[in-house]
């Protein structure tokens, strides 16, 4: 049997996301915290002879970091949607969006015992913005919980 190798999907994820990232969020009051202006930072790279990328993510309020997170995208085979899996500092076990294109759009959803997310990567030439947004049980409307507008950022050492 031949190993699957990456492709024009893979490309296309990597191109976009591949780097340093860092820029301003904003967040809105939630059952995790009061909101407020962040600072978030993203370094994403390419893994397992290119078939996924790794995203290692932390969060600053205040001067200092107060969230962190590690993600994991792929390309489904047969299916060309993304999926991603989210860990982080809160601890819940990952489940994962599943996303498709929408022109220089990548967007998520996900349904979860605590809610369903939406999840959006708007890119542009000079960056892309992300946006979450939650509807818990009992919700009618899905609401903007964060969102942030992330440049390449060739100081950040973050890893």
């Amino acid at each position: 049997m031949d190993m699957p190798r990456p492709g024009a999907e893979h490309e296309r994820l990597f191109s976009r996301l591949q780097g340093r990232w860092s820029g301003p969020e904003q967040l809105a009051p939630s059952p995790w915290g009061e909101g407020g202006a962040a600072i978030g930072r993203t370094h994403c790279r390419v893994a397992l002879d290119g078939m996924t990328l790794v995203q290692e993510y932390e969060e600053e309020k205040d001067g200092r970091v107060c969230f962190r997170g590690h993600g994991v995208f792929l390309i489904e085979p047969g299916s060309g949607d993304v999926l991603w899996w989210w860990f982080d500092s809160m601890g819940f076990p990952p489940e994962p969006a599943r996303g498709r294109w929408d022109g220089d759009t990548l967007l998520f959803e996900k349904k979860t015992p605590r809610g369903e997310a939406r999840y959006r990567y708007d890119f542009a030439s000079d960056g892309y913005r992300f946006t979450i947004e939650n509807r818990f049980p009992g919700q009618g409307e899905f609401s903007e919980f964060m969102h942030g507008n992330y440049r390449r950022d060739l100081n950040n050492d973050f890893e």
